[in-house]
């Protein structure tokens, strides 16, 4: 019975190219300043500069293994590697996260030990410090929002974004110190952001585990994609279907696609092409036709998703 690859194997990585060359301008502008904010942190003992230079210092390192990550992805499909490197971004995603927690972790740890013993901290250095680190933030996350359709990109913007809250947080800690006094506006600002940073943190990381553990991407209901297929004229059932994402964004789908005649197999092909490209977006497409006297009976939809497809049957 013959398979038909329907789509094309295109796996170029050009568009991937800008989205390296932001990671590189935004890795040289966090470090840079990053270093800053530690000097000023540990000469004003703020905890909200001195947080959001550790968070910036780990952003640093995640923006690099994601700019490592933009270089390998854009290497070519191998005979050893036939889907390419795309994953990469995926697992420099998943790192970035992790890191994102144990940066939370810490700044939490210290922000309670700040609200039981405050210290006194130079309200007005802290709003200069903090009002420059908004600006460079902002810059930041301006150049990497232009290449954020990769999961690896978004992480790295989750990162500047969350240095973004922190600059903020320091600016208003400074401004509530320098008017009024009050110390521990600068430890529970911190807990704040961290609270936001970890929801999205969160986010990230299922989504990247999802795509590792080869998971129905979430945008992707499996039992509606069959019932749609078996909808269409010349489709009698729909079995062995998996739908996984090789890569961030290219979502690829395998099935036995069991048809009324063989005969009118070309057009019903490019029914299932159109429908599966127009409403779920899913482009790289793999379908073996079979007729009704040459199948087994299969169970319910719901229950087909029973075997993972070897590479080589792609």
């Amino acid at each position: 019975m013959p398979i038909s690859h329907a789509h094309h194997h295109d796996h170029s990585t050009h568009h991937r190219v800008p989205a390296a060359r932001s990671l590189y301008a935004v890795l040289a502008l966090t470090l840079g300043f990053a270093f800053i904010e530690a000097l000023a942190g540990f000469w004003s003992g703020s905890l909200a500069l001195l947080g959001d230079a550790g968070h910036m210092f780990s952003d640093s390192v995640a923006l690099a293994l994601a700019a490592f990550a933009a270089w390998v992805v854009r290497r070519l499909p191998s005979a050893r590697h036939s889907y390419g490197f795309a994953r990469a971004e995926v697992i420099a995603a998943l790192v970035n996260g992790l890191l994102m927690l144990a940066v939370v972790i810490g700044i939490v740890v210290e922000a309670i030990a700040r609200l039981q013993a405050p210290r006194p901290i130079p309200g007005l250095a802290v709003m200069a410090i903090a009002a420059i680190g908004l600006v460079v933030n902002v810059f930041a996350l301006f150049i990497l929002s232009r290449g954020a359709g990769d999961i690896n990109t978004r992480g790295a913007l989750l990162h500047v974004f969350g240095d973004l809250l922190g600059s903020i947080a320091a600016l208003i800690a400074g401004a509530v110190i320098y008017f009024t006094g009050w110390m521990p506006i600068d430890a529970l600002l911190s807990l704040l952001i961290c609270a936001l940073i970890l929801f999205s943190t969160l986010r990230l990381l299922r989504e990247a585990l999802q795509v590792l553990m080869e998971g129905v991407p979430l945008n992707i209901e499996l039992n509606d994609v069959g019932r749609s297929l078996a909808a269409l004229p010349g489709v009698i059932s729909v079995h062995d279907l998996h739908i996984w994402t090789p890569a961030s964004g290219a979502p690829a789908l395998s099935a036995h696609v069991v048809v009324e005649s063989l005969d009118d197999w070309m057009k019903t092909l490019e029914a299932l092409r159109a429908l599966l490209g127009s409403r779920y977006g899913i482009e790289h497409v793999t379908l073996q036709p079979e007729t009704r006297a040459g199948i087994i009976p299969v169970a319910p939809l719901a229950r087909m998703a029973r075997r993972v497809p070897r590479r080589g049957e792609d």
